[in-house]
């Protein structure tokens, strides 16, 4: 799942949702953002295997699922269902929390949401990592973990998150289908974080100093 899909034009992607109060307090639930993340990856499912993929039981998985369905983010996927089994399909390939002052008027289901949705990100991590050893050697080659610190200010940083996605945006993008993808290639998961670190902001006077990068 990738959240906050403003393209570098500053446009939203086509099949994205932006998140309203409603969408927002419904997705603010750990299971709620793996269902949907699950379904947008991999495709339709039923909630007795997503139960199965994500360590929950049915019941549960079927209660969320209804949930989600019911604020819009899934729906059935009635060429697929029957009277046995119930599939579920996302409706939307992204989703966008744009809007800062819903973030203001919604303080906890925003945190929720956003601690969420981290947390998923987590969890794909720690699988690359427990299956990195039984990668093809030449898929092992590809992993990456890094970070940089920068000293930026807000403009900058708005910039640096455009640039990064124009990069992005020049490679195939995800789909449950892999429509068009070539001969030997895997689904990669690219996480990117800009995250202002609190109580560092170069003080007033030293700004435009030309000090502000100096090594103490």
């Amino acid at each position: 799942m990738t959240d906050a899909t403003e393209r570098a034009d500053g446009s939203t992607e086509k099949n994205s949702v932006v998140l309203n109060a409603k969408g927002l307090r419904a997705l603010a639930h750990p299971l709620r953002v793996q269902l949907v993340e699950v379904l947008r990856s991999h495709g339709p499912s039923t909630a007795t295997r997503l139960a199965e993929r994500l360590g929950v039981n049915s019941g549960t998985a079927s209660y969320h699922l209804r949930q989600l369905g019911a604020a819009g983010f899934v729906e059935e996927d009635a060429e697929r269902g029957n009277a046995r089994e119930r599939w579920w399909r996302s409706v939307h390939r992204t989703t966008e929390l744009s809007d800062r002052n819903l973030v203001d008027q919604e303080p906890e289901a925003a945190l929720t949401y956003l601690r969420s949705v981290a947390a998923t990100y987590t969890l794909r991590t720690q699988r690359t990592l427990n299956e990195v050893q039984t990668l093809p050697e030449a898929w092992r080659g590809t992993f990456d973990m890094s970070d940089w610190s920068l000293w930026l200010t807000p403009d900058e940083a708005v910039s640096l998150r455009q640039e990064l996605r124009a990069v992005v945006a020049r490679y195939r993008a995800d789909g449950p289908d892999a429509a068009g993808a070539p001969e030997g290639a895997q689904r990669v998961d690219l996480i990117t974080h800009i995250l202002p670190e609190p109580g560092t902001r170069v003080p007033p006077a030293r700004t435009g100093s030309g000090t502000a990068s100096e090594e103490s």
